[in-house]
């Protein structure tokens, strides 16, 4: 099973797009889902254990965070 997430913190504001991000976290730590999010916002990669950046419909490389940060650290 795979968590598929269309952009979740939209156009919301940091604190409530902050409690979907953290809801993810919690269900990919507790339940070992994994979580794909697909979003513009670049901010939210910084939590992502690896980030896969698309291009003309084709991958076009892929992060691994070394570092990652938790939904309260981020900003946007």
């Amino acid at each position: 099973e795979v968590l598929f997430c269309d952009d979740p913190p939209g156009a919301w504001d940091i604190p409530r797009g902050g409690r979907v991000l953290e809801a993810f976290e919690r269900v990919n730590r507790e339940l070992g889902t994994p979580t794909a999010v697909i979003t513009h916002n670049a901010a939210i990669a910084q939590m992502a254990d690896r980030v896969v950046h698309i291009a003309d419909g084709r991958i076009a490389r892929i992060d691994v965070n070394t570092k990652k940060l938790s939904p309260g650290e981020l900003e946007w």
